[in-house]
């Protein structure tokens, strides 16, 4: 049963996500891009971790939020403007999910935890980060590595494979293995991680 906060805060994470200018197709439907993200990271979590707890539940679905508003091209094109992106990103879906859930009425220590959460703090060391890192990780692998498949050489995917990797759990890596790839990728992560 979901409490009255949790759906208020939900909409309002849609509502913004759903001003995205960008969209993408998927099974013949146009969705904007980032409310189709924050849909699908939620699904995967709770088919991961039906348990997971509200304050995980909300960070899967506010982890891109009003992603479009800080353009990656805003920073220098290299490996540290793109890691400078990532972090200012994370401070402002943290700072954005943070008001909204303020506005649903959640507690201070839970909007704190929520933050933590999204900003990925402790990984690897805190149970719900890593939960929340494996989330991302795999619906990256089923959603987005097919895109990125056409862009990139093999050299590149094989790097990005064995970071996503590495960024999991053993229980993200199983699930990881069950995911219905084409067999050309599934080919590609076997020889990323030498299997």
């Amino acid at each position: 049963m979901k409490t009255i906060p949790f759906l208020n805060a939900s909409a309002w994470i849609d509502s913004e996500n759903e001003a995205d200018p960008n969209s993408e197709i998927y099974q013949d439907v146009t969705y904007p891009k980032e409310l189709l993200y924050s849909e699908r990271m939620y699904e995967r979590l709770m088919a991961f971790k039906p348990d997971a707890s509200e304050a995980v539940q909300i960070a899967a679905k506010a982890q891109h939020i009003c992603r479009w508003k800080i353009a990656r091209e805003s920073y220098p094109m290299d490996r540290v403007g793109y890691l400078k992106w990532r972090e200012d990103l994370k401070k402002f879906h943290a700072k954005l999910t943070s008001e909204i859930l303020k506005k649903a009425g959640y507690e201070d220590a839970f909007i704190d935890r929520v933050s933590f959460l999204i900003e990925k703090k402790l990984l690897k060391k805190d149970e719900e980060t890593q939960l929340l890192e494996d989330v991302v990780c795999l619906v990256f692998l089923e959603f987005y590595l097919d895109p990125f498949v056409h862009k990139h050489d093999t050299e590149k995917l094989k790097n990005i494979i064995l970071k996503t990797w590495n960024k999991m759990s053993e229980k993200g890596h199983e699930e990881a293995l069950k995911i219905n790839y084409t067999p050309e990728n599934l080919q590609l992560i076997k020889e990323s991680l030498g299997l």
